[in-house]
C-alpha cells in the first residue's frame, strides 16, 4: 500500500524546488562579469621570460653579483631570458616571443606584473592560488563563486574544471571543502567520454525519471526528519544535477557542431576531443550556457612549467596554450561575450632571475605575472612593477588575496561579505585580508 502513496506524492511534487540552493542569487552590487574562465598554468611560469621585460637581466647574464634585487649571497649566476620581447597591440605592452598570438591581443588584456604569494612550494602555492589558504584545505574559488551566485543553468553544474591531468594540490583546486557538496567543481577530462558514466543506462527516459523521482521522495522524507543534515541535502541536489546533465552535457562537449573556422581559431582539427584547444572551446560553450565558473588546467604534477633543468622547455608549454587562449579571447569578443566574461590567466608563482641547475630557474613567489581580460577590467594596461631583474615587487604589489578580492568584485561580490559559518567561525576566500585593485577596473 506504500507505493501508490509515494507515486501520488511524486506526481504532486514534480515541479521545481522552491528552496533550490543552486538557484541564481543576486550579487551584492551590480556586477561587471557574469562568469569566470580561470586558466591555470601549473608549475610556475617565468615572469622574465614571458610578460615582464627586463633589459638589465639580458645585460647581466652570467654575473653573480652587482645587480641587486634581493638575491642571496650564495653562488648563483644570473640567467638572461631566452626569448626576445616585442610590443603588442596599439598599447605596446612588451610580450616575449613565447606568446606571439596573445601578444596581438594585449589591447584587451590587463597585465599584472606585481603579483606575489606566501610560499615557494608547488603544493602550497597552488593551494593558495585556488583557495586563499597556503597551508590548510579550504573551499576553492570556483566553489565560493558557486555558493555566492548559484547557476544560470540548472541543467549544468555551476562550476566545471576542465582538468585532463591533476596539478599540484590535486582535487583541492576544485573542492568544496566545508561548503555544501553541490558547490564542488565537476571534473571534465576530455576524450571520448569527457564525464565518465554520464550516458543513460536505458533509452527509456521516463523510467529513469520515475526511478529518480521515487528516490527523491524517499530522500526528502528522510531529510525532513534531519533538517540540519547538509550532506544529505547536497547528495539529493547532486542526483538532480546529474540527471539533467544527461540531456544537456553531451551537446556541450560535442565540438563537432562548430564550423571549420571556429575549430581553426583554437588550433583544432575536426574530430579532435583532447588538447588545450579543445578545453578552451568547451570553456566558451559552457560559458554561453550559463556555467558560472570554468577552470582550465594546463599541465599536470609531472609535466608542467617547472623548468629547473632547462628553461628552453618553456617553449613547448607556451606553444600548447598560446593559440588556444588567444582563440578563446577572439571568439568571446566576436560573440559579444567578453564584456560579461572575466578571463583570468595565472600560475602559482614565478621563477628566480638566478640560474637553478645548469640552465633552469628556481621557484619564486616574491613576484610573478598574471593577466585578466574582459569582465570589467581595463584592457591595454599593465599594473605594478618589479625591480630591474624581476626579483621582487618594486611598486603596486598585488597579493593573491587582492587578486581574489578583485575577481569577486568584478562578479558583484564583496569579498568581506561572502562568508560561511564553519566550526564556530565565519570563513571567507580572502581570510582576513584582501583589497580590490580598483586601479585596473573600468570606470
Amino acid at each position: 500500500m506504500l507505493m501508490p502513496g509515494l507515486l501520488s506524492e511524486l506526481l504532486a511534487d514534480s515541479g521545481p524546488k522552491a528552496d533550490d540552493p543552486l538557484a541564481e542569487k543576486p550579487s551584492h552590487f551590480p556586477a561587471r562579469a557574469k562568469r569566470v574562465i580561470f586558466i591555470f598554468s601549473n608549475g610556475g611560469v617565468s615572469q622574465m621570460d614571458t610578460f615582464d621585460y627586463k633589459p638589465a637581466l639580458f645585460a647581466a647574464d652570467g654575473k653573480k653579483t652587482g645587480v641587486g634585487g634581493g638575491l642571496s649571497n650564495e653562488e648563483r649566476r644570473l640567467l638572461r631570458p631566452l626569448w626576445d620581447f616585442k610590443p603588442g597591440g596599439e598599447c605596446g605592452t612588451l610580450v616575449s616571443d613565447l606568446f606571439p598570438h596573445l601578444r596581438e591581443l594585449m589591447d584587451d588584456i590587463c597585465l599584472i606584473k606585481s603579483l606575489h604569494g606566501n610560499d615557494n612550494e608547488h603544493y602550497n602555492a597552488t593551494l593558495g592560488m585556488h583557495t586563499g589558504s597556503f597551508f590548510f584545505s579550504r573551499p576553492s574559488i570556483g566553489s565560493w563563486v558557486s555558493y555566492g551566485l548559484g547557476t544560470a543553468n540548472r541543467n549544468l553544474p555551476s562550476f566545471v574544471a576542465l582538468a585532463p591531468q591533476m596539478p599540484y594540490a590535486g582535487t583541492q583546486i576544485f573542492n568544496n571543502d566545508f561548503l555544501p557538496a553541490y558547490h564542488q567543481g565537476v571534473r571534465v577530462i576530455g576524450g571520448a567520454e569527457p564525464i565518465p558514466n554520464l550516458a543513460r543506462r536505458t533509452s527509456e527516459s521516463g523510467l529513469q525519471e520515475l526511478e529518480l523521482g521515487l528516490a527523491d521522495v524517499l530522500n526528502s522524507r528522510h531529510l525532513a526528519e534531519r533538517s540540519h543534515d547538509a550532506e544529505l541535502s547536497a547528495r539529493i541536489r547532486s542526483f538532480e544535477t546529474a540527471f539533467h546533465m544527461q540531456t544537456d552535457a553531451p551537446e556541450v562537449f560535442d565540438v563537432s557542431r562548430e564550423d571549420d573556422g571556429t575549430l581553426s581559431l583554437y588550433g583544432l582539427k575536426r574530430g579532435q576531443t583532447e588538447g588545450f584547444g579543445w578545453q578552451c572551446l568547451v570553456a566558451r560553450r559552457l560559458a554561453e550556457r550559463g556555467v558560472r565558473f570554468i577552470e582550465l588546467v594546463d599541465g599536470s604534477s609531472s609535466h608542467n612549467w617547472d623548468q629547473h633543468g632547462n628553461m628552453a622547455e618553456h617553449a613547448d608549454h607556451a606553444k600548447a596554450i598560446d593559440q588556444p587562449v588567444a582563440g578563446l579571447l577572439r571568439d568571446l569578443k566576436a560573440r559579444g561575450m567578453l564584456e560579461e566574461t572575466l578571463v583570468v590567466w595565472t600560475t602559482e608563482f614565478g621563477r628566480t632571475p638566478g640560474v637553478d641547475g645548469e640552465k633552469g630557474r628556481g621557484h619564486h613567489s616574491a613576484c610573478f605575472s598574471s593577466w585578466l581580460a574582459g569582465g570589467g577590467v581595463k584592457g591595454g594596461i599593465s599594473y605594478g612593477e618589479t625591480d630591474e631583474i624581476a626579483s621582487t615587487v618594486a611598486d603596486k604589489g598585488v597579493h593573491v588575496h587582492d587578486f581574489h578580492a578583485t575577481i569577486l568584485h568584478l562578479l558583484g561580490i564583496d569579498h568581506e561579505r561572502l562568508t560561511y559559518r564553519h566550526a564556530g567561525r565565519d570563513y571567507r576566500l580572502t581570510d582576513v585580508h584582501g583589497r580590490v585593485v580598483k586601479e585596473i577596473l573600468q570606470s
